[in-house]
C-alpha cells in the first residue's frame, strides 16, 4: 500500500512537471527561455515518472529505469547547450530580452545590453552611435 501511494505521488508529480514544461515551451518568447522549459522541468518530470515506475517493479527491472534517469541527466544539459549556442550564432536569440550576454565577450562585443539611442528632434540632430561589430 505504501509503495502504491509513493508511486502515485511520484507519477502525478512527474506529470505536472512535464505539463508545466510543455506550457512553458509554448508560452516563452525566445530560444533560451524555451530551452529552459524543455530541459529542466521535463528532466525532473521524467525522473519522477521513472522513479515512480521503478518503485512498482522488481529491483532487477528498476535498474534499467534508473539507468535511463542517469542518461537523461547527462545528455539533456549538453544538448540544450549546443542548441542554445547554435541559436545564438544563427541570430535566433532576441537580444533585447538578454540582461547579460556572456557569449558577447567571446565575440568581441559588449556583454551588457546596449542602451537605446537618444531620440533626436528630427531636424538632423546627432547620428545614432554605430552598431558594434559592423563596419560602417
Amino acid at each position: 500500500m505504501v509503495r502504491q501511494v509513493i508511486s502515485a505521488v511520484l507519477l502525478l508529480t512527474g506529470a505536472v512537471f512535464c505539463l508545466l514544461g510543455a506550457w512553458g515551451l509554448v508560452r516563452f518568447p525566445d530560444v533560451p527561455s524555451r530551452l529552459h522549459a524543455a530541459t529542466k522541468p521535463q528532466t525532473v518530470g521524467l525522473m519522477a515518472i521513472l522513479v515512480g515506475s521503478a518503485v512498482q517493479l522488481a529491483p532487477r527491472h528498476a535498474a534499467g529505469l534508473l539507468l535511463v534517469v542517469l542518461l537523461q541527466l547527462v545528455t539533456a544539459p549538453v544538448i540544450a547547450q549546443r542548441v542554445g549556442r547554435a541559436a545564438y550564432r544563427t541570430g535566433c536569440v532576441r537580444h533585447d530580452l538578454l540582461v547579460v550576454d556572456d557569449l558577447a565577450r567571446q565575440r568581441g562585443r559588449s556583454a551588457h545590453r546596449p542602451k537605446p539611442p537618444e531620440p533626436t528632434d528630427g531636424a538632423g540632430g546627432a547620428e545614432p552611435p554605430p552598431t558594434p561589430g559592423r563596419a560602417g
